[in-house]
């Protein structure tokens, strides 16, 4: 569908970015039937009245908007390293693919890098990922439900997990706000259940961490070195890492 009226794109512009805390150029152009040179000309007008803020490639609510400031705030900091995480990451998938995509803003890049002509199935319980597959119509998309979880604006709870546990996905690129030679780290316990059964039906678990992660802290251990099969990283692992990672053979991957 085609919005060639500046006050419905504008509209359409803001209920998107509310879903999914940040939205690209192509994103936005895709969706909305017209050129990046009306979508940037519509953004520079919300920016203009405080509404939205232009970021490298597009745009995101500003902080404290509607959208979410703990995950909008995340999806701008090392945003450059999430992209290549996630252009690394989606190299992987392959022509029919059926993969699992976790929360977080790193493994939301793996969904955004997938090839246009993507005509597998994604398995989420990220609602920006949801969102930005809207715009990509051979794709098959499959929404695991449950309660939202603002802060990393993800579905979480029982319902997803009894969904979950009847699928199986050959790859699942996995978020942590943590990385170190013990493995993989979030914030928070309600974030583990969905992790962790999602790894359950992987054949193969890819860990998405740009090197911030690499020096970080975080409270929750998701996992072991041991139960991650591919880590795609975009600088050289400190040496305790490093050395984990061959321990179990992890293979790791330079963006």
């Amino acid at each position: 569908m085609r919005y060639d009226g500046a006050p419905l794109r504008r509209t359409h512009i803001m209920a998107a970015l509310r879903r999914a805390g940040f939205l690209s150029v192509a994103d936005l152009s895709a969706q909305l039937g017209v050129s990046p040179m009306t979508i940037r000309r519509d953004l520079r007008r919300l920016a203009d009245n405080g509404e939205v803020l232009l970021v490298h490639g597009g745009a995101s609510l500003p902080p404290g908007g509607a959208g979410g400031p703990g995950y909008t705030s995340r999806a701008l900091s090392h945003a450059d390293a999430k992209r290549k995480i996630g252009v690394a990451a989606a190299r992987l998938v392959q022509p029919g693919d059926t993969i699992g995509v976790d929360s977080g803003t790193t493994a939301a890049e793996a969904a955004h890098a997938l090839p246009e002509d993507f005509d597998g199935c994604v398995i989420t319980h990220s609602v920006p990922v949801l969102a930005h597959m809207l715009s990509r119509p051979k794709s098959r998309v499959i929404g695991i439900g449950g309660e939202l979880l603002h802060d990393n604006q993800a579905l979480v709870g029982f319902a997803a997990l009894d969904l979950v546990r009847r699928m199986r996905v050959r790859l699942l690129f996995l978020g942590a706000s943590a990385v170190d030679e013990r493995g993989a780290y979030v914030r928070s316990e309600v974030e583990l259940s969905a992790k962790h059964a999602l790894m359950d039906i992987a054949d193969e678990v890819v860990l998405l961490a740009d090197t911030s992660k690499l020096t970080a802290s975080a409270p929750v251990l998701v996992c072991g070195f041991d139960r991650i099969d591919t880590l795609v990283v975009d600088g050289p692992l400190p040496d305790a890492a490093a050395t984990a990672a061959r321990r179990t053979g992890t293979r790791v991957l330079t963006a």
